[in-house]
């Protein structure tokens, strides 16, 4: 009878029951228990310091800067900037299946970007990845890159911004993050695609929040 209820949606199993799930899953998998638990991997990695982030672990001798768009001047002053890793992985918009890994923490680096500095609030937790799809059209089309924050997740905060989310089974999604009367809607920007709501037998994992996103001109 209880695995009925829990398949029904009408109770869930105890917070214990899903860590000891999470503790029997394969590494891939485990996250999505234990946060069914309360657990966040991005506080746990927060506050254990010996942990440190692979993003973030880039000599400065892999680097060439080269000044772009003033000729022979110089700069009369010098810019901050944050070298924002390009992970090899893909977000899909509304219909698009996207990378199955949602700790980007732990994906490959394939290339890095320099941003401003107040475009990074939170530098170590800051990433990019690309968008697979238009659902997102006109504002992020289908190859855009998109700037990524994942250093804390304030769903009051997130109604109206833009988000990357993670399903088991879609994988990474990117859509616009709705509140109506406590109901959580992922919401595409193109009228020609539908929306998704976040219940308990489609559970979505907000990641991360975009910041900004860069595409080729056509």
């Amino acid at each position: 009878m209880a695995v009925s209820r829990w398949e029904r949606g009408a109770q869930e199993p105890p917070s214990h029951g899903y860590i000891a799930l999470g503790n029997l899953a394969r590494d891939s998998n485990c996250w999505y228990f234990w946060e069914r638990a309360g657990l966040r991997s991005e506080n746990i990695l927060r506050v254990l310091p010996t942990i440190e982030r692979k993003t973030s672990k880039v000599s400065i001798e892999n680097f060439e800067i080269v000044s772009a768009g003033v000729g022979s001047r110089k700069p009369e002053e010098k810019y901050q900037l944050v070298a924002v890793p390009l992970l090899s992985v893909v977000a899909g918009s509304h219909r698009e299946a996207g990378d199955k890994r949602h700790l980007l923490s732990e994906a490959p680096v394939e290339s890095m970007l320099a941003a401003p500095k107040d475009w990074c609030p939170n530098p170590a937790y800051t990433s990019c990845l690309r968008v697979r799809g238009n659902s997102m059209a006109p504002l992020i089309l289908d190859g855009y890159v998109v700037a990524v924050d994942s250093s804390s997740i304030d769903l009051a905060k997130l109604d109206g911004k833009i988000i990357i989310a993670w399903h088991k089974d879609m994988g990474l999604t990117i859509a616009r993050f709705r509140l109506y009367n406590n109901t959580e809607v992922l919401v595409s920007e193109n009228p020609e695609y539908g929306s998704l709501t976040i219940t308990s037998k489609q559970p979505w994992k907000i990641i991360a929040t975009v910041l900004w996103w860069v595409g080729k001109a056509p």
